[in-house]
């Protein structure tokens, strides 16, 4: 069977053509943006960052330093700039940062000038228990003006929107986690992320459209914050930032409940295996969000 007969509704010949497509965007992490960064994911135990010019600047907030200047005629109704310019436009209604890799060469530096160069490694169809679906890879390299870069891989997932909120099956918590600290959520953090990341995406502050459009059944935790926080405790139970991290969204998390921040590291290993996770509730296991891994070789 072919890749068009098992996927009918995808127009798999018109997806490929995007494979390959480059763009280039320049940026940089001013003070300010990373001061609403710093209060958008701050919590009794993150690092005091240092947020002035030249500062080191924290794994994963070069995020926020290529905001997307679009008019609002050009945003979809959800919230994200329309399909077409970079990424391909086909025919689903949600769209999600679902997966990514990251490599760290050195440090980059608050205010420094950044070039992102990106590419559209593979448009690939999938079918799985929400129907079908779509993953588009994209490749970034984020080089600062000292040598030091940032090797990078997204997986965007496109899907429809179901009639009813039908979660994933549940991934167990991590056992046994070395460190499970609570980090309080709410509408201003979603908000405040929001803002600093310039991103609309109406399902992290419009409740009624979260609820009556995309079926969800609270505003949805932004997966780039977890995994902002994630590294962040990483970095702080291993005295250093790591060179290597992954994540994985398996899970939503919602502004109703609190995030957990779960961690384990093998006695000697230079790998700690994390993801975030929903409280325990009336007697029952938590369960993951998130699934990451950080490496320091």
């Amino acid at each position: 069977m072919s890749r068009a007969e098992r996927f009918p509704m995808i127009d798999t010949a018109r997806a490929a053509e995007w494979v390959g497509r480059t763009e280039e965007a320049w940026g940089r992490l001013t003070p300010q943006l990373a001061g609403m960064l710093k209060a958008a994911v701050g919590h009794k135990r993150l690092i005091d960052r240092d947020t002035r010019c030249s500062a080191l600047l924290p794994r994963l907030w070069h995020w926020a330093a290529f905001p997307e200047f679009v008019p609002l005629a050009d945003l979809g109704e959800d919230g994200h700039p329309k399909l077409g310019r970079f990424l391909p436009p086909l025919d689903f209604k949600r769209r999600m940062w679902a997966a990514g890799r990251l490599n760290f060469h050195g440090s980059l530096r608050i205010g420094e000038r950044l070039r992102r160069k990106s590419v559209i490694k593979a448009v690939t169809p999938k079918s799985g228990g929400t129907g079908e679906m779509v993953f588009v890879t994209v490749a970034h390299e984020i080089e600062g003006e000292n040598g030091a870069f940032i090797e990078e891989e997204q997986d965007i997932v496109y899907l429809h929107i179901p009639d009813t909120y039908a979660p994933p099956k549940r991934t167990p918590e991590i056992e046994d986690p070395d460190f499970d600290e609570t980090v309080p959520v709410n509408e201003a953090r979603l908000f405040r992320f929001s803002a600093a990341t310039y991103n609309a995406h109406r399902i992290h502050y419009d409740l009624p459209y979260a609820r009556e459009v995309e079926k969800y059944p609270a505003l949805v935790t932004h997966g780039p914050m977890q995994a902002i926080m994630l590294i962040d405790a990483a970095t702080r139970h291993a005295g250093e930032a790591p060179k290597r991290f992954r994540f994985r969204g398996v899970h939503p998390m919602f502004h109703d409940h609190d995030l957990r921040l779960l961690g384990k590291r093998a006695p000697g290993s230079r790998m700690m295996t994390l993801g975030t996770a929903a409280p325990a509730k009336d007697g029952s296991a938590g369960y993951l969000g998130m699934t990451a891994e950080a490496g320091w070789t």
